[in-house]
């Protein structure tokens, strides 16, 4: 009777982490939607639009491990407060005085902030949800999260579109920003967003509980000694081609298309970056499945393959088949992230906790990797720099060999006796 009731009672918080997810997600992705549009409104190169995606990811490689700490010392509703009043500040002193120095500041700061919530609502969504059902809200969550990334191209073309919305919102926010840099509107749109969620998070109630053992952060011992553990880095090295992969490609594909195939940016470019977050999210259901019948170093193999293959026909082929082999890539590289972080945690038998911090600033390669890209695409050609992303795919391919987990993960026999 008492499960029920408290069950009952966090309901609140699971809607508040799906919402917290959504809006990660939304912030996040947007800039796969608007580095064209960056990109020429103020003038730069590719390196230096490379540098922008490098400024919100390396955040998580500087603040992941410090805001377990935070998490250890303050509670969840100050974290969340101080995240989202950051979050509201930022985006809004952007709005109002847009240039690329401060734009990359600014999403630096967003990315401070989008790592400590990360910290924070994983445990908070096992507590609310209960730990029997915290795997299956775990993958609701991602689809929340693919769902934001889809939608978030369709919102840049509402905003930067002068024929939508003729008198409406969108016509209100393009009136607030410089006439020439539309795309500087939802930075507004964020800023709103960021201080209803401040009003949200202050009002409700949270529970109290204790973090399991791959919850806490550890002593700066358990750091030092996994970090001699030749398992530790080479999972953190995956899970930093992963992400850097993930990024590489949908940082790109808009310029890509524009450049290569004079594809408009707004419009079709936007569209396909919808798409291959959205095939990337149904992807996550697939490997879902997959899994409970495979080995997942076999998936993860053939994954890698089918998706160099998809890569190679989007930078070779024809528009329409850029078109349909980008959001093919974003199909395949779904269940990447989900393998490597679980083959890591059942490669090491303690200090989950510490571990999954160092992991997390492996999303330090959604910096490096896009900036890698755009340096090259400087020196040669965008083609050549995005074929760059075969080297990160390359060593993911090669987890699927030398992983040597000590838990394999569960699989079903589909062969029934008669």
């Amino acid at each position: 009777m008492g499960t029920t009731k408290k069950a009952k009672r966090y309901y609140s918080i699971i809607g508040l982490v799906m919402l917290i997810f959504f809006v990660i997600s939304f912030i996040t992705n947007i800039l796969n939607s608007i580095i064209v549009d960056v990109k020429n409104s103020f003038n730069l190169s590719l390196t230096l639009t490379g540098l922008l995606p490098f400024a919100f990811f390396i955040a998580y490689g500087v603040m992941s491990i410090p805001a377990g700490f935070l998490s250890e010392k303050y509670s969840d509703r100050r974290l969340l407060s101080l995240s989202f009043l950051f979050i509201a500040v930022a985006s809004l002193i952007f709005t109002f005085f847009p240039g690329y120095a401060l734009f990359s500041i600014t999403l630096f700061i967003l990315g401070s902030c989008m790592a400590v919530l990360q910290v924070i609502i994983n445990p908070m969504l096992r507590v609310a949800g209960g730990e029997e059902h915290f795997a299956f809200n775990s993958v609701l969550a991602q689809l929340v999260f693919g769902l934001a990334s889809f939608l978030s191209p369709f919102l840049y073309k509402y905003i930067v579109d002068e024929d939508s919305d003729k008198g409406g919102l969108a016509t209100w926010i393009r009136d607030m920003v410089p006439e020439h840099l539309p795309w500087v509107g939802l930075y507004l749109i964020f800023s709103l967003i960021a201080i209803a969620l401040l009003l949200v998070v202050f009002f409700i109630k949270y529970p109290k509980y204790e973090k399991k053992a791959d919850e806490i952060a550890g002593d700066s011992q358990s750091y030092l000694n996994l970090l001699r553990n030749k398992w530790t880095l080479l999972f953190f090295l995956g899970i930093f081609c992963y992400v850097g992969t993930e990024q590489g490609v949908g940082n790109w594909i808009s310029q890509f298309l524009y450049q290569y195939h004079g594809l408009d940016a707004q419009t079709v470019g936007a569209d396909t970056v919808a798409y291959f977050w959205a095939m990337l999210t149904i992807g996550c259901l697939l490997g879902l499945l997959l899994l409970k019948i495979m080995d997942s170093r076999t998936l993860l193999i053939g994954a890698t393959l089918v998706t160099i293959l998809f890569l190679i026909l989007a930078l070779t082929g024809s528009a329409k088949t850029a078109l349909f082999a980008f959001p093919a890539v974003g199909f395949f590289i779904s269940v990447m992230w989900s393998i490597i972080f679980s083959l890591a945690l059942n490669s090491v038998k303690e200090n989950h906790g510490s571990l999954s911090g160092i992991l997390c600033t492996g999303i330090a390669g959604g910096a490096v990797v896009p900036l890698i890209v755009g340096s090259l695409g400087e020196i040669s050609s965008l083609r050549l720099g995005m074929f760059f992303l075969l080297i990160p795919l390359g060593f993911i391919l090669s987890i699927g060999f030398w992983a040597k987990p000590l838990v394999n993960n569960k699989t079903i026999t589909l062969k029934k006796e008669k």
